[in-house]
């Protein structure tokens, strides 16, 4: 069964905190609530601690879904990275939240925004024979801790690409499940469906934010940094790009869990409010055309 939820940076980035720096969480979390969403994922603004966390979100009826967390395990093996994840993994816990969502961020350029992508970080097959092992065992302690690891693939990072995303995803074992973002994966030039259908055993989580192509090619020609992309306006919400939604449901006929709105977005050139409505009735509209039920 579906849930609908939003990650925060529709609003306020967490990459370069001036993006939507202005706007207060309580807005944030009004909007997302009369809009229809059912949850929300962490953001910089949001209280540090589990109780305080929940009954913030609870004031708006919204219920925590997780947080991203920073893994570094090209520097540090899967016990000493566990150590370090600790108390993100008891935030996430205690709130509620099912799902720790991480990303190697050794040597990522994704949120410094003078580097541009094609300076962004490829992992030797030396590196690669470290880094896939170590995810395995993080993720069966993280498992063993309460929680399930879905790993996020992402623009900027060493898992961007489709064919880094399919080697990353044959060298782990089966305590790392996938989180399928639609719009890193097609940005990166990689098939959301084919990746949907693909994995669709081992995906536990997914992101919605749709590509402009235009904006993504200008990119691409003028050698842009991450954040320049996307204060240009290279991701916007389901339905408002290029990603075919009814397809990469339908690859995942047996999905059960938070489908996420994530389009970060200028505030200033793009309404977040607007845009998530926006956003929630399209992908509501897809999961029906794709068969996908919604949790009561």
């Amino acid at each position: 069964m579906i849930r609908i939820g939003a990650n925060p940076i529709c609003w306020s980035n967490d990459d370069m905190i001036e993006i939507g720096g202005n706007i207060p969480l309580d807005q944030c979390l009004s909007e997302a609530a009369e809009i229809g969403i059912e949850g929300m994922e962490l953001g910089n603004k949001f209280p540090k601690t589990p109780e305080a966390l929940k009954a913030k979100l609870a004031e708006f009826g919204l219920t925590f879904v997780s947080g991203w967390y920073s893994t570094f395990l090209l520097e540090r093996d899967a016990e000493a990275e566990f150590d370090a994840a600790r108390e993100a993994i008891a935030l996430r816990k205690g709130a509620g939240a099912e799902v720790l969502i991480v990303c190697e961020c050794t040597r990522t350029v994704h949120g410094t925004k003078s580097a541009p992508l094609s300076a962004r970080p490829v992992m030797t097959d030396a590196e690669w024979d470290v880094f896939l092992p170590r995810m395995t065992r993080f993720a069966e302690l993280v498992r063993e801790g309460g929680l399930q690891l879905v790993y996020h693939h992402h623009m900027g990072t060493v898992v961007q690409t489709e064919d880094e995303i399919r080697r990353f995803m044959a060298g782990t074992g089966e305590a790392v499940k996938l989180l399928l973002d639609t719009g890193h994966a097609t940005w990166a030039g990689a098939d959301p469906v084919a990746l949907a259908r693909d994995f669709a055993a081992r995906i536990g989580h997914i992101h919605v934010k749709d590509v402009r192509l235009d904006v993504a090619r200008q990119a691409a020609a003028k050698d842009w940094s991450f954040l320049d992309a996307v204060l240009e306006g290279v991701y916007t919400v389901p339905g408002d790009g290029t990603v075919d939604y009814v397809r990469v449901f339908e690859a995942v006929p047996d999905y059960s869990g938070w489908v996420v709105i994530e389009a970060e977005q200028d505030p200033e050139k793009a309404n977040p409010k607007r845009y998530v409505t926006m956003g929630y009735e399209n992908l509501t509209r897809f999961l029906a055309e794709a068969g996908l039920e919604r949790a009561a």
